[in-house]
């Protein structure tokens, strides 16, 4: 095995908690307001199915297929070459999807302070800190995902706490005024979001107890659809309508913040924080992709392609979105659909492929 490391269940949880909400924090808002309006803390339940079902189908994946990973299993299930094609059209999502992560964490550190600093060396700058994590293998991710995410947790809810006497639960009213659909079409940003547990068939083979396996993915899909919820209603109760006209709520409602008159300007504090979530997340879709291109070239190793591949993700972050506008369009429109297919279609395939050559070789 490439992989020597262990992490444990919860560790696992952490992970793919800080994979999904670390930048859905920062544009599920903005992008589900975009079509639900006051409904947007609805969206994310109507998205939580895409999470429930793929962390089913992986586990299932994991149990018929005992210490692999996606990458390696298509073969198994396909055949050598059309099981090295899916896998390699997989990768190559791996590859896109992690570039429009770093991407996402460099317009918003550019945005937030960095204003006049090419995007090129704000993500070259997190690519190479990320690089020593992924390096240091799926342990460090694990520990490090382990110390900082709790901190990131409580700082979130620290906001919304010092901000309740500006918060107006009249704002979330009236509901569904024109009916589900809005909401419906709100949902599919986080439908997005919630697929990326597909990438647990990276981590399932190095988790300590796997009888837990899908126990607590279901539990980190529920608590990131909760994390949702919730940062949608605190926002909508803050700002109320003109919530659709801010692109990062969790930010400017950290401006509000203001206690005694001595307590205020905490935005900085916060973004400090937030990196250490994206840090997690990055490192983590860093990994996946350097190890399942590992695994595609059966290589004893990975970690000679952590810097090349490192490199790589640095000009797809650049090259593959023109522009921040382009790529908040496309996180209400293309996006979803775009990573629902590889995320959802690629292992519901894998599973019915597998099961149909059980029952027919038995």
């Amino acid at each position: 095995m490439i992989e020597k490391g262990r992490i444990s269940h919860v560790e696992l949880a952490l992970i793919m908690y800080a994979t999904v909400v670390a930048t859905a924090i920062l544009y599920i808002p903005y992008v589900t307001a975009q079509h639900a309006k006051r409904d947007l803390w609805l969206s994310p339940i109507w998205g939580s199915l895409s999470g429930f079902l793929i962390v089913v189908i992986i586990i299932k994946l994991a149990k018929l297929f005992p210490g692999k990973t996606l990458i390696e299993y298509s073969e198994l299930i396909l055949g050598r070459t059309l099981g090295k094609i899916i896998a390699f059209l997989y990768l190559f999502f791996l590859l896109h999807d992690t570039a429009i992560a770093f991407r996402e964490y460099g317009e918003f550190i550019e945005s937030a302070f960095l204003h006049k600093t090419p995007m090129i060396l704000v993500t070259a700058s997190i690519a190479l800190s990320c690089a020593i994590a992924v390096h240091g293998g799926v342990e460090t991710i694990g520990r490090c995902a382990m110390i900082f995410l709790p901190v990131v947790v409580a700082l979130y809810i620290l906001i919304y706490l010092f901000l309740i006497p500006d918060l107006h639960v009249k704002n979330i009213f009236p509901i569904m005024q024109d009916g589900v659909m809005p909401s419906i079409k709100g949902s599919l940003a986080p439908h997005a979001w919630l697929s990326q547990f597909s990438l647990m068939s990276f981590l399932l083979p190095f988790l300590t107890n796997q009888q837990k396996g899908m126990k607590w993915g279901l539990f980190s899909v529920i608590a990131s659809v909760l994390t949702m919820v919730f940062i949608n209603l605190g926002n909508l109760f803050l700002f109320g309508g003109i919530i659709i006209n801010l692109q990062f709520p969790v930010f400017e409602a950290a401006r509000f913040i203001n206690v005694g008159s001595f307590f205020e300007h905490v935005e900085s504090i916060v973004i400090a924080v937030w990196v250490l979530g994206g840090f997690v997340q990055l490192s983590a879709f860093f990994y996946m992709l350097v190890l399942g291109t590992s695994q595609w070239l059966t290589l004893p190793s990975y970690k000679p392609f952590v810097l090349p591949i490192g490199f790589l993700i640095i000009l797809f972050s650049v090259w593959t979105v023109p522009s921040f506008q382009d790529m908040i369009r496309g996180m209400s429109t293309t996006v979803p659909f775009y990573f629902l297919t590889v995320q959802l279609l690629i292992p519901i395939l894998l599973l019915c492929v597998a099961i149909i050559r059980r029952k027919l070789a038995n």
